[in-house]
């Protein structure tokens, strides 16, 4: 029951489509609970209240505008990472924010079991 954090690109609408639509772009896949893992020992302390919002049973759309807070509670995540596999999670997912922080049309999205 991981949560997987996927980008998201907005393809704007065109001749043939009345609306906006998503598409997933990138991924960083959790199907061995490393990054919920991260998440329990984070939560609750009051330094992370975006990332305590994340459901491991749905999901937490984070829009672009969000991408700097998200960022910086990305930090407390790196505090507490023990594992090499832990430190890659964090570092693979602060790509993908730092992808949101540079371009307006994507947003991340957290997405449970």
């Amino acid at each position: 029951m991981g949560v997987d954090a996927v980008l998201y690109r907005l393809v704007r609408a065109g001749p043939g489509r009345r609306r906006p639509s998503h598409v997933a772009a990138d991924v960083v896949a959790d199907p061995d609970d490393v990054l919920l893992d991260l998440l329990t020992r984070v939560r609750g302390a009051g330094r992370t209240p975006l990332l305590d919002r994340v459901d491991p049973l749905g999901e937490l759309v984070v829009g672009a505008e969000s991408a700097p807070q998200l960022l910086a509670e990305l930090r407390c995540l790196a505090e507490v990472a023990r594992a090499s596999t832990e430190v890659d999670r964090v570092r693979r997912l602060a790509l993908l924010v730092r992808r949101c922080v540079t371009s307006r049309d994507v947003e991340i999205r957290f997405e449970g079991d």
